[in-house]
C-alpha cells in the first residue's frame, strides 16, 4: 500500500470516528434535552375541569391560575413530575426501603435499616384512614405527576443512566415523602441519642452521667420559663478518673468516638416580628430550613391563584414553596398570613423493653398477659442481584430495633410509624386568616412535629407546635429504655389543643425558634427532650431582633446572615491566655494568628479556623476518657449530640477539678496547652503553614447532584453546583457547612409580598438543559435579597380539559 491510499484511509478513519462522537453527544442530547419540562403551549390532559395557565419567570417560579385546588392540585402534579420525578422518586424509595431495586446493592444497608419501619405498609394505612376530600386531593395530584410523566417524550434522564424506567406515582407515595422528612428530622427512626445515653449511664454513675449532658444556661433562650440550673460538677468520691481504669486521653477508641462537636443535624431558624415593630403595620416571618443540600434543592418555588371565598377579594393567591411529591405549599403566604417552620427536637421516640416468654420466644409480656410478635418477611428487590430477604418483628409499641445494654430486646415506639401522623391537613394554611386561626390549625396537621411561628397583616404573631401526635406518657421515664409490660405504663393518649404550648402578640412584639428549648416546666414534659440545640442560635437571633424596634423584611434578611462568631468568642480569649506565657516557637504563630478576633466566620478568616479547630480539640480531650470507660463496655458508644456537651467541657476547664482531668496530664494547663499544639501540628503541616488556613477551605457550599458522583469527574462536577467558600457555621443563625445550611431563606410581610424575599440554593429543575438547573443559586451564596415573588413571565404552558 502506497503512502497516500494510508493517508487517506487514516483521514476517513479520523472522520468516521468524529462523526460517531458527534452522534453520541447529539444523541445524548436528544435524550436529555427530550426530558425537559415542556414550558409553553397547550396540553389538553384529562384531570382538570376548567384550564389552568401555568407561567414561569426567570427563576423557574411557577405561577399557577385556576378556577379550583383541584385543578391545581392536578397542574403541580404535572409540573413537578416534569421537573422532580426522580428526586421525588428518591424521597419515596428512601422511606419505603425501596433504593436498591433503582440502584443496586450500594443502597441496601439504608433500605434494611428504613424496610424496618415497613413505612410503605404505614402510609397504605394512613392514605386509607384518610377523610374523602384529602383523598381526593392525593387522588388528582397522583393523575397529574403521572400525566407529567406520560408527557415528557423521554423519560427522566436520571433513568436512562441508570438504564431503569420509572414507577408510576400512587397516592400514598406523598405519604411516603412526608416520612422521609420523619425520618430525616427523627434520628433516621433509629433513636440513637437514648441508646447512647443508655450506654453512658451502664458505665458511669448517675450523677457523672447527668453533669456530662447538662444543658448549657449560658446559652439557651427559651420562649418563656427561663434557662436551666447550672451544671453541678460530681465530686471525687462519686467518680474519679485517677482511679478509674480508663485509657488515656491519646487512645484512638476515644478519640474515634467523638467526632466534630459541631455535626450538622437538621433544624432550622424561624423569627417573626409583630406589626407595632413593622414599617408596614403588618407582621413579619423569616424562615430558613437547615437540611441536607442538593441539586435540584428540597423545595419548588410556586404561586397558587385559584377562587376561594375565604380570601378577602373571592381570590386566594399564596406564594412560597411546595414539597414535591405532595401538594402542599409548605412555608409562604397566602396574603393574610404567613407561615415558617423548624424543628421542635422534641421527644418522638421511646425504647421499649420487650420481655420474651421463656417458654415461647414468639410471645412477649404485655398488661394483660402474653402477646404475640408479628413477623413479616420483607422482599428487598436489588438491581442486578437476588432479593434480600428481611424479617421484622413487630409488637404493639413498634419494631424490634436494638438492644438494651443488659441484651433485653427493644422495640421502637415512634410516631413516624402510625399511620394517624400523616395527612394533608397542612393545606387549610392556604385559607387562614389571621394568625390565631393559623395557630388552631397546628394540631391537626399529619408531620413531623415542628415549631409553628405564625405572623399576620393585622400585625399579630404566635407561636405553637404543628403536629396531630404529641404523645401522653405515664408511668416511666421517656429518657430511659422502659418497660411498658405493665399496667397504665406507656403512652396512654394524644395531647388534646388545649394542651400544646402556645403563645400569641409578646410584649415586646418578637418570637423566634431555631431548634432549641423553647419552654419549660410542664409543657418541657409534654413535648420531651429529643437533643435540642445548644441554643447560641436562638440567642443571637433573639438579641439581633432586640438590637432594633423598626423592621423590613431586608432587616430579617440581615439577621438570617448574620455570622458574627459569639459562640467562640470565649474560646478565643482562653486560647489567648493558654499561650500568653508560653516560651514554644511552634505555638507562637498560633498566638499571633488569633490574637485579632475579627469575630466571624468569613470565608477569609484564619482565626476564626483556628479557634474553631482548638475549641474541637478542647473538647475532644476532655471527653475522651469518659469516652474511654464506656467504650470498655460498649464498642459502638458515640458521644450524644448535639452539642450537649459544651457546658460540662466548658465548666470543667473553667474550674479544673483533679479527678475528672485526664491522668495523662499533669494539669488542665497541660491538657489546654496540648490541644493547642494538636491545631498547630496538624494544620500547620499542610501547604502554606498555619497563615493558609482559611475558613473558606473547609467550609464549602458542597451542593452536588445525587448521580454525580457516580459519574466521570468532568461530567460529575458539571451537574453539581460551584463548590464555593461560605460564610457562617453552625453556632450562629447562618448555618453552613459542605452539603448542609439553609434550604430556603423566605422573609415575608403578609399583604405586602412583593416586598418578599426568598433565596433558595440549587435551582428549580432536575435537567442540566433547563434553564432552571441552578437558577437562584448564585443569589443564595452571595446572600443577595432574591424576589419572592415571580417576575415577568417568559413562558406560558396551558393545561386543558381533554375533549370528550
Amino acid at each position: 500500500m502506497t503512502t497516500k491510499p494510508r493517508v487517506r484511509w487514516f483521514r476517513a478513519l479520523l472522520i468516521f470516528l468524529l462523526f460517531v462522537v458527534l452522534a453520541l453527544i447529539a444523541g445524548a442530547w436528544w435524550l436529555l434535552a427530550g426530558s425537559r419540562a415542556q414550558l409553553d403551549g397547550h396540553r389538553q390532559v384529562p384531570g382538570v375541569q376548567h384550564a389552568v395557565t401555568i407561567t414561569r419567570d426567570a427563576l423557574g417560579t411557577a405561577t399557577f391560575t385556576g378556577q379550583s385546588r383541584d385543578d391545581i392540585s392536578y397542574a403541580l402534579g404535572y409540573v413537578h413530575a416534569q421537573e422532580r420525578f426522580f428526586p421525588m422518586d428518591l424521597m419515596r424509595r428512601v422511606a419505603a426501603g425501596e433504593l436498591s431495586e433503582l440502584v443496586g446493592a450500594a443502597a441496601l444497608d439504608t433500605d434494611i435499616k428504613h424496610r424496618r419501619h415497613r413505612l410503605r405498609a404505614v402510609t397504605e394505612a394512613a392514605y386509607a384512614a384518610l377523610s374523602p376530600e384529602q383523598k381526593h386531593t392525593l387522588d388528582s395530584y397522583r393523575d397529574g405527576v403521572n400525566a407529567g410523566l406520560a408527557n415528557l417524550r423521554e423519560k427522566p434522564w436520571e433513568y436512562l443512566l441508570l438504564g431503569t424506567k420509572p414507577q408510576p406515582w400512587r397516592s400514598e407515595d406523598s405519604m411516603l415523602v412526608i416520612a422521609a422528612m420523619y425520618l430525616d428530622l427523627n434520628d433516621d427512626g433509629l433513636n440513637q441519642r437514648e441508646l447512647h445515653i443508655a450506654q453512658m449511664r451502664a458505665a458511669l454513675p448517675e450523677p457523672l452521667v447527668n453533669f456530662l449532658i447538662s444543658p448549657d444556661p449560658n446559652w439557651e433562650a427559651p420562649l418563656k420559663d427561663g434557662t436551666s440550673p447550672s451544671p453541678v460538677i460530681p465530686g471525687a468520691d462519686v467518680f474519679d478518673l485517677r482511679r478509674a481504669h480508663a485509657p488515656s486521653g491519646g487512645a484512638p477508641l476515644a478519640a474515634a468516638s467523638i467526632p466534630s462537636v459541631d455535626r450538622a443535624y437538621p433544624g432550622s431558624n424561624s423569627f417573626a416580628v409583630a406589626g407595632s415593630i413593622s414599617r408596614t403595620g403588618a407582621a413579619i416571618l423569616a424562615n430558613d430550613m437547615h437540611l441536607g443540600l442538593r441539586v435540584p434543592d428540597i423545595w419548588f418555588r410556586a404561586r397558587l391563584r385559584y377562587p376561594d371565598p375565604s380570601a378577602p377579594k373571592g381570590q386566594r393567591d399564596v406564594v412560597g414553596v411546595t414539597l414535591p411529591g405532595t401538594p402542599a405549599l409548605v412555608v409562604g403566604s397566602n396574603g393574610q398570613v404567613a407561615w415558617g417552620f423548624t424543628n421542635s427536637y422534641g421527644d418522638w421516640q421511646d425504647w421499649v423493653r420487650v420481655q420474651h416468654d421463656p417458654h415461647d420466644a414468639n410471645r412477649y409480656k404485655v398488661p394483660d398477659g402474653w402477646a404475640t410478635i408479628e413477623s413479616h418477611d420483607e422482599i428487598i428487590r436489588v438491581k442486578g442481584a437476588a432479593p434480600y430477604t428481611l424479617r421484622v418483628e413487630d409488637t404493639r409499641w413498634g419494631p424490634i430495633l436494638n438492644k438494651d445494654t443488659d441484651g433485653t430486646p427493644l422495640a421502637l415506639a415512634w410516631i413516624g410509624d402510625l399511620p394517624r401522623a400523616y395527612n394533608v391537613a397542612l393545606m387549610q394554611l392556604e385559607h387562614a386568616g389571621s394568625a390565631s386561626a393559623a395557630l388552631d390549625l397546628a394540631p391537626s396537621f399529619g408531620m413531623p412535629p415542628q415549631n409553628f411561628l405564625v405572623a399576620d397583616s393585622a400585625g399579630h404573631i404566635g407561636w405553637t407546635i404543628a403536629g396531630n401526635s404529641i404523645p401522653l406518657r405515664t408511668g416511666f421515664d421517656p429518657q430511659r429504655p422502659a418497660d411498658w409490660s405493665q399496667a397504665n405504663t406507656g403512652w396512654t393518649g394524644w395531647a388534646m389543643p388545649s394542651q400544646y404550648p402556645r403563645i400569641e402578640n409578646p410584649a415586646d412584639g418578637r418570637l423566634w425558634t431555631a431548634n432549641n428549648r423553647t419552654v419549660g416546666t410542664d409543657e418541657l414534659a409534654l413535648l420531651g427532650e429529643g437533643g435540642h440545640d445548644i441554643g447560641a442560635r436562638a440567642q443571637q437571633i433573639r438579641d439581633d431582633l432586640r438590637a432594633r424596634a423598626d423592621f423590613g423584611p431586608g432587616n430579617l434578611l440581615d439577621i438570617q446572615l448574620d455570622d458574627h462568631a459569639l459562640f467562640l468568642s470565649r474560646w478565643q480569649q482562653l486560647l489567648q491566655a493558654t499561650l500568653a506565657n508560653v516560651q514554644d516557637p511552634s505555638l507562637n504563630q498560633l498566638r499571633q494568628l488569633t490574637a485579632a478576633w475579627r469575630n466571624q466566620a468569613a470565608p477569609d478568616s484564619v482565626d476564626y479556623r483556628l479557634v474553631h479547630a482548638f475549641r474541637d480539640e478542647v473538647h475532644k480531650l476532655v471527653l475522651a476518657p469518659f469516652a474511654a470507660q464506656i467504650q470498655q463496655r460498649f464498642e459502638d458508644f458515640e458521644w450524644p449530640g448535639p452539642g450537649n456537651q459544651e457546658a460540662a467541657v466548658w465548666m470543667l476547664i473553667q474550674q479544673q477539678p483533679p479527678h475528672l482531668l485526664d491522668p495523662a496530664y499533669r494539669d488542665w494547663h497541660a491538657l489546654l496547652l496540648q490541644a493547642a499544639r494538636d491545631v498547630a501540628d496538624s494544620l500547620g503541616k499542610q501547604p502554606g503553614g498555619l497563615g493558609a488556613r482559611t475558613w473558606g477551605e473547609v467550609n464549602r457550599a458542597g451542593v452536588r447532584h445525587p448521580l454525580s458522583r457516580a459519574l466521570p469527574g468532568f461530567v460529575g462536577h458539571w451537574l453539581d453546583m460551584p463548590d464555593e467558600p461560605l460564610p457562617g457555621d453552625h453556632n450562629m443563625p447562618r448555618v453552613a457547612s459542605p452539603g448542609f445550611g439553609a434550604s430556603e431563606r423566605i422573609d415575608v410581610s403578609p399583604g405586602h409580598e412583593d416586598e418578599g424575599i426568598l433565596e433558595m440554593p440549587g435551582g428549580q429543575s432536575d435537567n442540566p438543559l433547563s434553564p432552571f438547573y441552578g437558577a437562584g443559586h448564585e443569589d443564595w451564596v452571595r446572600g443577595k435579597p432574591t424576589p419572592l415573588m415571580p417576575g415577568e413571565d417568559r413562558h406560558t404552558l396551558v393545561l386543558e380539559p381533554a375533549s370528550r
